[in-house]
This record gives C-alpha cells, structure tokens and sequence, in this order.
C-alpha cells in the first residue's frame, strides 16, 4: 500500500501528516438535521462557502440531499439541480472540493465538472458507482458505513462488536475498490457515526477508532451536532457546537486526519491549539 498520510484527489494531493484538514459541510437542502433550510438558495450556498473559505476551512462538501434519519429520497436530477450552481462556483476557489452523495447519475455530472472528491455514505454500492470512480483514475473517494437507507437505518443496529463489523465492511469496500484498480491513496474512511448505530454503539466506535487504523487508510469523521452528543450534553442541535468541537479534538486525538464539521471558525481554531499543545505526532 501506498503512504497512509496521503489523500490523491483530482487537483489536489492532500498531506494528512502535518495536521488534520477541516471539511466543512455545505447542505443545499432544505431538511438538513443541522441546518435545513439555511443554504437551500444557490446564492446562499455560495455565500456560505465563501465565509467558510475565510474562517480556514480546508475542504468544503457540498452535499444536496439529507442523510438524517428518516430522510426521504431524492431523484437525481433534483439532487444535481440544487447543487450544480454551487459546485460550478466552488471549483473556482482554490481549495478541494467534495460532492456528498451516493447516486451514480450525480457522481458523473459531478466528475464532468471536475469535483475533487465523492465523498458517499453508502460506499459506492449504487449500481455503477464503483467503476464509475475507476473510470475517473484522479478523484479522492470516501466510503462511509451505513445499513440501509436513511429512511430506517436506525431499525438496522444489531451488532455482534460494531467496531469489528464496521472495519471488515470497510475493509472488504476498499479491497473492492482495489481490485477495480482504484488506488489505495485515493481513499478515506468514515465509520459513519450516527448512521445505523446506537448512542453506545458510536461512544463504542469512538472509545475504539484507533483499531480501524489498521485497515491502513486515513479516517474522516464527522461527528458534528450529531444526536449523540445532545445525548450527552442535553444539548438541542444548534447548541452543540461547543460539543461538536470537543469531539472533533477526541476524534483526531484518536488517530482522525479529517474531520467534517458545521461549525468550522472554532474548530480551526481549537485545532491550531492542540496542534500547538503538543498533538500526538502521525507515525
């Protein structure tokens, strides 16, 4: 395998070794757990993606479907009409930028234009989706675990040992992709907090995220205003940035090289002072 500290993406070849990279979530949606409704306009979403540019953020996501729990489906053709603008306009911004989705249709219109990365909860299990990506021998992947559909992921968390099950899923994902010829540098992986998973079965994935290490690929993580930490907090969602932040620090204390976030300005910053406390260095 090639070096785990290097994420290849179209036009950029990001080095995770030097400090864990904030990817900050752009929802052109208007049902977003977080923030529906905020950025559904394409001039609002751009907007916001130039605010984020100036709070430091390193990869932006744009993503026009809601993956919450519950969340319906949308047809392909509304997903890319929401966020075409906006990826047309976020291209020309100088920093990566990822489309969230999991349709093959999207990921190609996507591609054409140019996109850094498909960033797809679901892994690329889409009918076609795996050797579209193989046909695109440039562009950054990251294959995320979720069961199921979002609509009823949350029926879907019988584990044995989750952290086992979600590293041999992982695990069988990337050797997929390998064997298609995809390159291991191309790819992160996501444990996918929150999806098809119990609040003690994410703190059981978090406690343990050392171990999906091994798999060899660096971690993204997107624990942001996730329900778990309004379990813990008694927190509702827009007050959990403070949570949010804290648990992007465990999450990179714990090996994470990305980490996805809403809250983007203070979480640069808390990471510029861990990283100056003294973070653990990245073998």
């Amino acid at each position: 395998m090639t070096s785990p500290q290097i994420w290849k993406t179209t036009r950029f070849d990001l080095d995770l070794a030097e400090r864990p990279l904030v990817m900050g979530a752009v929802n052109v949606t208007p049902d977003s757990f977080s923030d529906g409704g905020l950025h559904n306009e394409a001039s609002k979403a751009i907007n916001f993606c130039e605010r984020l540019l100036g709070e430091g953020v390193d990869i932006l996501d744009l993503g026009g479907e809601s993956t919450r729990p519950g969340a319906p489906r949308l047809d392909a053709d509304e997903e890319w009409r929401r966020i075409e603008p906006v990826l047309r306009a976020a291209l020309n911004f100088g920093v990566p930028v990822s489309v969230d989705t999991c349709k093959t249709e999207v990921m190609r219109r996507s591609l054409d234009l140019g996109v850094d990365i498909i960033n797809d909860v679901q892994a690329l299990r889409d009918e076609g989706a795996d050797r579209l990506l193989a046909s695109h021998p440039g562009a950054g992947i990251c294959l995320m675990h979720m069961r199921g559909q979002p609509a009823g992921m949350q029926q879907l968390t019988d584990y044995e040992d989750v952290v086992t099950e979600v590293a041999d899923f992982l695990r069988d994902r990337l050797q997929h992709l390998m064997a298609l010829g995809i390159a291991d540098d191309r790819v992160v992986l996501d444990p996918g907090y929150g999806f098809a998973k119990t609040v003690e079965q994410n703190l059981e994935l978090q406690r343990r995220q050392r171990e999906l290490l091994a798999l060899g690929r660096p971690l993204l993580i997107g624990w942001s205003r996730k329900s778990t930490l309004g379990v813990i907090t008694g927190k509702a969602v827009d007050e959990r940035m403070p949570a949010s932040v804290g648990a992007a620090l465990a999450a990179v204390t714990l090996g994470a090289r990305v980490v996805r976030v809403h809250d983007v300005a203070p979480t640069v910053d808390a990471l510029k002072v861990w990283q100056a406390f003294g973070a653990p260095q990245q073998a």
